[in-house]
């Protein structure tokens, strides 16, 4: 494996055990990537969940070539707004799990989380109730990794090493699946202190998590009983990967705010944002000169050229019907891995939409393991709890996700 500069620091990286033995990227085409080195992988995570539409799409390519052409970007702060932006804004409106939603864009998830935190403590300021602060997330829940995600954040060692527990300190964990223990919790701190409760519909990066039975419609009931917002965190779920455009719609949530990224252009361009339904838009827009302003946005928030490749990317996904696509892959992916069951090697295998979690018996490493992955031609990537994680592109055939379920299995027989 080529080794890249030492001048670049990798995130979420030991550096002393990485540095002469990254895998160089060069090229992609498909559910595939391909090394400097000239070895084909299968991109058994769609990158990091964000390669839906699959690599090397040059439809997409020119698309943003031609808006750079035209326009790279123009910033959208006060009066200004750029076409792109208000046309993605439009479609993705009609998509909105929530009726007559406002949108805000910015660059990536991670600005989705801390948008959409730092508006719901704004909203209860606006509405009267200052004491409304704290932001309640699940234990191993991960948002990103900006000062308000890795505060939320439920895995405990991101948030370690800054001086406290939380970069901000009105936040609080609860149960990642009993709901009464959930509700008990939101009683202790005191409902008039809860401004939002984040949650993924499905767990990610803590280990592909789906929902227990009940949990996601007692949070519903618990919002509207304590009143306080929910926040749908769609930045993995969304555009597709459960089979539904989002998360939400397949389990019947109606969040007050959900974030978006990552399959939004399926990585061709940073993008991020999210979605605000009217009860949380309302004092913004409608009180006339008494309309409070909330005071967010980057550089990049509606970057045009970003815009113009969410669309095409959102084109593709319909054109190609790759949501229902997804909804049959996730039946594939299920049947797939029931090779796995009563594995010596194997704890728990988890399939909510095309997305899996293979939690390993603690006998072999989740990293050693999608090590020897990458030397057999599959990229799996390794999540906390020793698991490891499975969500292709969802241009996979059902013949390539038998195949790497294979490697999987046969890897760890060789373990064993």
């Amino acid at each position: 494996m080529t080794a890249v500069s030492p001048a670049f620091w990798n995130p979420q990286a030991h550096m002393p055990t990485v540095m002469d033995r990254q895998v160089v990227i060069e090229r992609g085409e498909g559910a595939y990537v391909y090394t400097q080195d000239g070895q084909r992988l299968f991109d058994g995570s769609a990158a990091l969940w964000y390669a839906n539409v699959g690599h090397g799409r040059a439809e997409i390519a020119e698309v943003a070539a031609e808006q750079m052409r035209k326009l790279e970007t123009y910033h959208t702060f006060g009066r200004y707004v750029n076409d792109q932006a208000q046309a993605l804004s439009e479609r993705l409106r009609e998509l909105a799990p929530m009726a007559d939603a406002k949108v805000i864009l910015n660059a990536g998830g991670s600005d989705a989380v801390d948008v959409a935190c730092k508006l719901a403590r704004r909203y209860w300021q606006v509405e009267g109730a200052p004491a409304k602060k704290i932001i309640l997330s699940r234990e191993s829940a991960y948002h990103g990794l900006h000062a308000y995600g890795t505060s939320v954040g439920g895995l405990d060692f991101n948030r370690e090493g800054y001086g406290t527990e939380s970069l901000i300190p009105e936040t609080a964990r609860v149960s990642r699946d009993d709901i009464e223990a959930v509700e008990a919790e939101i009683l202790r701190i005191g409902p008039e202190n809860i401004a939002a409760f984040i949650s993924e519909p499905i767990m990610g990066t803590g280990g592909v998590h789906p929902p227990a039975p009940g949990y996601l419609e007692g949070l519903q009931r618990l919002a509207a009983e304590h009143d306080f917002l929910l926040i749908a965190d769609e930045v993995i779920t969304g555009f597709g990967r459960t089979g539904q455009m989002f998360a939400s719609q397949r389990y019947n949530l109606s969040p007050d705010i959900v974030t978006m990224a990552k399959g939004i252009t399926s990585g061709y361009a940073p993008l991020g944002g999210i979605l605000v339904a009217p009860r949380v838009w309302e004092p913004f827009f409608t009180r006339g000169a008494e309309s409070p302003v909330y005071r967010h946005g980057t550089t990049y928030s509606g970057h045009a050229t970003s815009c113009a490749v969410a669309m095409k990317n959102l084109d593709i996904l319909e054109a190609e019907h790759l949501v229902q696509r997804a909804k049959e892959l996730e039946t594939v992916l299920a049947e797939a891995t029931t090779v796995l069951e009563g594995h010596a090697l194997v704890k728990d295998i988890r399939v909510g939409g095309f997305l899996a979690g293979i939690e390993l018996d603690p006998a072999i490493s989740g990293e050693a393991l999608a090590d020897t992955l990458i030397e057999r031609g599959f990229i799996f990537r390794p999540l906390p709890g020793n698991n490891l994680q499975m969500s292709p592109p969802f241009v996979t055939t059902d013949s390539e996700v038998h195949t790497a379920v294979k490697a999987i299995k046969d890897a760890l027989d060789t373990a064993a």
